[in-house]
């Protein structure tokens, strides 16, 4: 069994479901509402430990009645959070999320101001116990951190590289894979296509650059070769916690030694299972599950 820590942020979201996403101002009735767990990597945590990995979360809530919630969830759902710190009167960072009846949604986050960016406390923990550490951007010190802690161990690193108001170029030079998301990679290059995009993330790094592109798939570079991995069709209910989903399941493949190939492969057909349930975390799949999947499309 692999051992993996997600560093990052926890965030409750709530999700309203609607026939379509607003494109005006007024008044819109949801036909369903749900109140779940989510952040990047919490919800990438998730998905390693159903996929059978031995999954830390190293993070920060509040100690409200949220953060609370939070951390509870992940322990049932078979994470370990006691590396994870609570705020003494902070509140816990939230997200209002609308989804359309194709499963396209919109987020709005707001990041709790309450908890410290600070990360020196992540100096006590043993990052040489991991197979692999797994970093969202949106806490940027963690990250940081993290990953030189992880680095430093020789341990395996493996960025979410999203859109965040922070410079990510740092953290992309930490990492031995960086997963972007397609707006998080035209951050790094403005103006510029996915393969453009790859090759200039390239030169942040000497590890392997990733790009999630929606129902288009993955890209991304094997030295100077362009490689793509199609997304895998499936009756989409809620896109809501993809791409972290994708991340968990990544990182667990390239933590047993797969190839970035088969690792891709892998990753996607998790996150299209995962849209075909509401939230960004009740359709992960286990391995099993995976596997018969993928025999549909040998």
């Amino acid at each position: 069994m692999v051992r993996i820590a997600c560093v990052g942020i926890a965030v409750q979201d709530r999700i309203y479901s609607l026939e379509a996403l607003p494109h005006e101002g007024g008044k819109y009735v949801a036909q369903q509402y749900r109140e779940v767990g989510g952040g990047p990597a919490a919800t990438a945590a998730v998905a390693a430990a159903r996929l059978g990995a031995q999954v830390d979360f190293i993070g920060r809530t509040g100690d409200d009645a949220t953060g609370r919630q939070l951390l509870a969830e992940l322990n049932m759902l078979g994470v370990n959070t006691a590396l994870s710190r609570q705020v003494a009167g902070g509140r816990s960072s939230q997200s209002a999320i609308l989804v359309d009846a194709a499963g396209e949604r919109v987020i709005v986050n707001y990041p709790s101001p309450d908890l410290p960016d600070n990360a020196d406390w992540l100096e006590t923990i043993d990052f040489s116990r991991y197979d692999a550490v797994l970093a969202d951007v949106r806490w940027h010190d963690g990250a940081t951190r993290a990953l030189t802690l992880a680095r430093q161990a020789g341990v395996m690193t493996l960025l979410d590289a999203d859109v965040t108001p922070q410079d990510i170029r740092s953290l992309v030079a930490l990492s031995d894979h960086a997963a972007f998301s397609a707006p998080g990679l035209t951050r790094i290059a403005p103006g510029k296509g996915p393969e453009e995009g790859l090759k200039c993330a390239k030169m942040l790094t000497n590890g392997h650059v990733y790009v999630t592109v929606g129902k288009a798939g993955c890209l991304w570079l094997e030295g100077e070769t362009l490689c793509h991995q199609p997304g895998f069709t499936v009756e989409a209910v809620d896109t809501t916690g993809a791409g972290d989903v994708f991340h968990g399941a990544l990182a667990v493949m390239l933590a047993q030694g797969q190839t970035p190939q088969e690792a891709v492969r892998f990753a996607s057909a998790v996150a299209a299972l995962k849209c075909t349930r509401p939230g960004g975390r009740a359709g992960i799949p286990d391995c099993d599950q995976t596997r018969s999947f993928l025999s549909l499309f040998v």
